[in-house]
């Protein structure tokens, strides 16, 4: 089976750190929904398989989209695509967002799991981070939506920024825990150089991420939260039993996907292709039926590499037999002879192989080593 992602690209105001793609004018907000509802017209044939097991609203801000957009959008996948009975169909929102009213709506659309970008408990990080919402509506957030009937939500936590220390951060952690939550996401704030974060930075107003202290809070998160019965499955995901997010774990499985919407992504097995950047200019191609997207045909290399660097970061590691089955003898040779290389880096068990808890801080670079031109 397959999922489909559709980019929302609209937020309230923008967020110090990001670097997402995303509008502040919602003036094109209509249109834009007609035309991603043609996009999921032209493009649902990339997809071999047309069952969704996942379907996710990510952005910028789906949860600004009301009604009459939302039903729009279901429409046309209702049309073009079949829904396996346990379909997962994620949101993510804001804690600002959250109502009584927009909830019921959700329900109705069967929207059934809620991704929450909490990102902190802390008033003071969330006005610098520039979010809309506070550490009390975060909290309430979540319990409204408990109370409504939602019984797969997962919350986004921020770590690594000048505000925190170990102490703080075990006590944001103790108070997502205490949530009840069934699935945390937590990412290493990063600057980036085009966001309002990175050009502090550049003049000096904003200090460098303390890599040091980072690594410590990470370490201190994956046993944490370990011992408060999640599992950590992937680098930034930690999900109780029965509720790893099946979208995302599509990307790291290497199973196909169809993403709508500008800045989207699409991977079918052996192509990707990626939309432009461009609310007005994607606009314009679906209208004028233009081309609005780039592909690249991936060769064998590339999704090997794409195959360890996405593998690594997860419980299922690389699995011996699959790459010699997907890739071939000359490139398991390859992968085993960098293992051998790098052996105090992994754990193996009857020929899967996974990072050590320490080797996690830098999957992306270990996996790097792999790589193969």
């Amino acid at each position: 089976m397959a999922g489909i992602y559709i980019h929302i690209p609209y937020c309230k105001q923008a967020c110090s750190y990001c670097d997402f793609h995303f509008s502040t004018n919602l003036k094109s907000k209509d249109v834009l929904v007609k035309s991603i509802v043609k996009e999921i017209e032209f493009r649902h044939k990339y997809l071999k398989n047309n069952k969704l097991e996942s379907i996710y609203f990510g952005g910028g801000t789906p949860s600004l989209l009301n009604k009459a957009e939302f039903e729009a959008i279901f429409d046309a996948l209702g049309r073009f695509f079949d829904f396996d009975d346990s379909a997962e169909i994620t949101i993510e929102t804001n804690p600002d967002d959250i109502s009584k009213e927009n909830l019921l709506l959700w329900k109705d659309l069967k929207i059934n799991r809620l991704s929450i970008g909490l990102q902190s408990f802390n008033d003071e990080e969330l006005k610098w981070m520039n979010r809309a919402h506070t550490a009390n509506q975060s909290i309430n957030s979540v319990l409204l939506a408990q109370d409504l009937g939602f019984e797969n939500i997962t919350i986004d936590l921020i770590y690594g920024s000048k505000f925190q220390d170990l102490k703080s951060w075990q006590k944001t952690l103790e108070q997502a825990v205490s949530l009840n939550t069934q699935h945390i996401s937590s990412y290493n704030l990063t600057i980036e150089s085009k966001t309002v974060l990175g050009l502090k930075n550049l003049k000096g107003q904003e200090p460098a991420i303390n890599d040091d202290l980072s690594s410590q809070q990470f370490l201190l998160m994956t046993d944490f939260l370990k011992r408060s019965d999640f599992i950590h499955y992937e680098i930034s995901n930690f999900g109780k039993e029965g509720f790893f997010a099946k979208h995302n774990s599509n990307y790291w499985l290497q199973k196909e996907y169809l993403g709508v919407g500008p800045s989207a992504h699409s991977f079918n097995g052996t192509s990707r292709q990626w939309n432009i950047k461009n609310n007005n200019l994607y606009i314009k191609a679906l209208e004028q039926n233009l081309n609005y997207f780039e592909k690249e045909e991936l060769s064998i290399n590339d999704r090997f590499n794409e195959y360890v660097l996405t593998r690594l970061r997860t419980i299922w590691g690389c699995n011996a037999e699959e790459i010699k089955l997907l890739f071939g003898e000359s490139i398991l040779a390859h992968f085993l002879k960098i293992v051998e290389q790098k052996k105090t880096d992994f754990e193996e068990f009857n020929g899967v192989y996974t990072l050590t808890p320490q080797a996690r801080l830098f999957a992306d670079g270990i996996a790097s080593d792999f790589f193969i031109d």
